[in-house]
């Protein structure tokens, strides 16, 4: 529930401090234009004579999905500044399932990306792909490989942990149609809830599927249970962004941060000569018509709640 201050004021002027330090200001009668729903009771000359300021904790989360080779770092590097302007995110997620060569991630790249701002970044079925990551994902929490791989594997399936004074929690799940041999996600996903504190109640769930019915049924299934699930892996944005019917934003997948002139990152003609011809070896990375896709979700700290999810897609020149 939020908190409630009124201050009563005979001059047109009323001053409020957020819980964060900022101020929210109305001079003589304009509107009250600021981060929290205010309401303003006027005199019959139009003069502020009482300004109420629910005071709420919300944050904001801007969330890339997989970035890809070369092009996709390139287009997350140039564009965070862009976004953070636009959008003044409180935590910056990504998926990097597919950062080096397409493949997996390498430790001196997972450094340069959280030198760029990344604070947490999931996985996928690719993340153990680069030997050399092994050892540099179990002692970095902030990496994570899906939770719903076997007991024993390295690394971790979720963080928890305070960013920019949000209290969060990140949970990787993999989906088990047409993917590599994994557990269930859904009972993974339980185990992971059950140990997340339960004054943790910001809580992030990338699904990394390739069927779109198994990414629906785990946004139903956590409904209301966390703040966001959102999809990764095949690469293509879908439009289908929404807030569930209990408050959890969902979008089945929110696209690959990359090249979009070839098939999904790689190069077209060489993944046309796969769908054609024998031998077929495999296609390079695809050059040129950069976009950066993510969605900022706005989330109401205290509940948890989801309060809106956009979806992003910044173009941008170059390879």
């Amino acid at each position: 529930m939020p908190l409630l201050g009124a201050i009563l004021h005979s001059q047109g002027c009323a001053i409020e401090r957020g819980s964060d330090g900022r101020h929210a200001r109305s001079d003589s009668h304009p509107p009250v234009t600021n981060r929290f729903n205010s309401n303003v009771r006027t005199d019959r000359t139009g003069r502020c004579q009482f300004f109420f300021l629910p005071i709420q904790f919300q944050m904001k989360a801007l969330i890339f999905a997989d970035v890809v080779a070369r092009p996709g770092r390139r287009a997350l590097i140039d564009s965070l500044p862009i976004l953070r302007e636009r959008y003044s995110p409180d935590i910056v997620m990504m998926n990097a399932e597919n950062v080096a060569g397409g493949i997996s991630i390498t430790p001196e790249l997972a450094d340069e990306l959280f030198a760029a701002g990344i604070d947490v970044m999931t996985s996928g079925n690719h993340i153990f792909d680069k030997h050399e990551i092994v050892a540099y994902i179990e002692r970095n929490p902030r990496l994570l490989r899906p939770a719903n791989y076997p007991p024993g594997t390295p690394g971790r399936g979720f963080f928890v942990g305070e960013i920019n004074g949000h209290r969060i929690a990140v949970i990787n799940l993999m989906g088990r149609l047409f993917m590599q041999t994994c557990d269930d996600p859904f009972r993974a996903v339980e185990q992971c809830l059950a140990e997340i504190p339960k004054d943790v109640k910001t809580i992030f769930v990338d699904v990394h599927c390739e069927a779109t019915s198994e990414k629906y049924a785990l946004g139903w299934f956590l409904d209301g249970r966390v703040s966001a699930v959102y999809g990764s892996h095949t690469h293509v944005p879908t439009a289908d962004e929404r807030i569930l019917e209990k408050g959890t934003a969902y979008i089945t997948d929110v696209g690959m941060t990359g090249s979009y002139a070839g098939v999904i990152g790689m190069e077209r003609e060489g993944v046309i000569k796969r769908f054609t011809s024998h031998p077929n070896p495999k296609a390079g990375q695809a050059k040129g018509q950069l976009w950066a896709c993510a969605i900022v979700v706005e989330i109401d700290d205290e509940s948890g709640r989801a309060k809106s999810i956009e979806r992003i897609r910044h173009e941008l020149d170059g390879e």
